[in-house]
């Protein structure tokens, strides 16, 4: 048994939630493969293949980068979300969004520049491209 890796183990790695709790700081970069909340305090970037979701207290000093994104707290960078960004009318965002979607509650502050649509998809798919040859 060891050395093998069970297909149920790497599956609950891609379903399994990632949580940063209110009261909790965090130095450094995030990056994961499942969904993450966080609703504590990142000071970093944060990129995950899956959903990211920033709660009422949450911020995050740094940029986001994920498929898809509900933001209620402040996040203080760039915004990059390949499908659909979701900002709640608590959510308070001081730089540039680029994203496919975007929905907008009214209450929610956005400073910064918006890019969206299927042109930005493609951009965004090159650029994700071009890192992981870099990184190879």
């Amino acid at each position: 048994m060891l050395g093998k890796t069970s297909s149920k183990s790497q599956s609950a790695d891609l379903t399994s939630v990632n949580l940063i709790g209110s009261g909790t700081k965090i130095t450094g970069d995030i990056n994961s493969s499942g969904d993450v909340r966080i609703d504590g305090h990142l000071k970093g970037n944060i990129v995950t293949t899956g959903k990211f979701v920033l709660g009422v207290n949450g911020v995050v000093d740094g940029n986001v980068s994920s498929e898809h994104a509900d933001l209620s707290g402040e996040v203080k960078g760039t915004v990059n979300i390949s499908e659909l960004l979701a900002l709640k009318s608590t959510a308070k965002i001081n730089g540039d969004i680029v994203t496919g979607k975007l929905s907008i509650e009214p209450g929610a502050l956005f400073t910064g520049t918006c890019n969206m649509g299927a042109k930005v998809k493609a951009i965004h798919n090159e650029e994700q491209s071009n890192a992981k040859s870099k990184t190879a």
